[in-house]
């Protein structure tokens, strides 16, 4: 499977003939307002079968840049059919007051090419409760926010990927030199330890190394 990353939460998971787009970002320059530098490139000629989103915000949820006509899952909870057969879709939160500062987000879980791929979106609860981590069940590829400030920082994260033992972890909504935002992520690679930076914003599973636990992923910034 091969794996792109476009910034912030967006990524494109392909193998074969089938693509899946998450958490797209569109026209961001409303988040200058605040103050917030976003200059990640735009995101083109990706084309899909299956865009998921998990809340809408409007660095997740540009369904109009993915062409394709995918299957669109976006801001839902429950067990969904989709091209790839079913999507697990679970609810959670995007802060820690249940939802009711920033809104709810999705927690999307699937297979590609053999392999169990999880993405926690904006997730910002104090922690992953019992029944949240159940649904989500096995994961081999986990996309999970390290950056602090709305969603979980680094030592939240790495207390998840240390429950749900994947084989490998990206982390993502982060600082980089194109945001002016958020946490770097270094502080989470320092607790993960086993990590690999690519050279590339894309890479492939099956060129991963083997090893003892979870092996964190850095694709190059975009």
């Amino acid at each position: 499977m091969e794996v792109e990353w476009f910034g912030q939460s967006a990524f494109r998971c392909s193998a074969g003939e089938q693509t899946v787009a998450i958490d797209p970002f569109g026209e961001v320059s409303a988040l200058a307002a605040h103050g917030m530098r976003f200059d990640y490139p735009p995101i083109a000629g990706l084309a899909a079968d299956l865009l998921l989103i998990t809340h809408e915000h409007i660095d997740h949820n540009a369904a109009e840049v993915i062409a394709g006509s995918p299957v669109t899952l976006r801001s839902t909870a429950g067990r969904l059919e989709s091209p790839l057969g079913e999507v697990t879709a679970i609810a959670s939160e995007h802060d820690r007051a249940a939802g009711t500062e920033r809104g709810a987000n999705t927690i999307f879980a699937f297979t590609l090419d053999g392999v169990r791929v999880c993405h926690f979106g904006d997730f910002g609860q104090r922690e992953l409760r019992a029944e949240q981590a159940e649904a989500i069940g096995g994961v081999d590829l986990l996309f999970i926010p390290v950056g602090g400030g709305p969603t979980i920082d680094a030592g939240q994260a790495a207390e998840i990927v240390g429950r749900l033992a994947p084989r490998w972890v990206v982390p993502m909504h982060y600082r980089t030199e194109r945001i002016s935002f958020l946490e770097d992520a270094e502080a989470f690679l320092g607790l993960i330890g086993n990590v690999l930076r690519s050279d590339s914003p894309r890479f492939q599973t099956e060129s991963l190394p083997a090893g003892a636990g979870p092996l964190a992923v850095v694709p190059a910034v975009p």
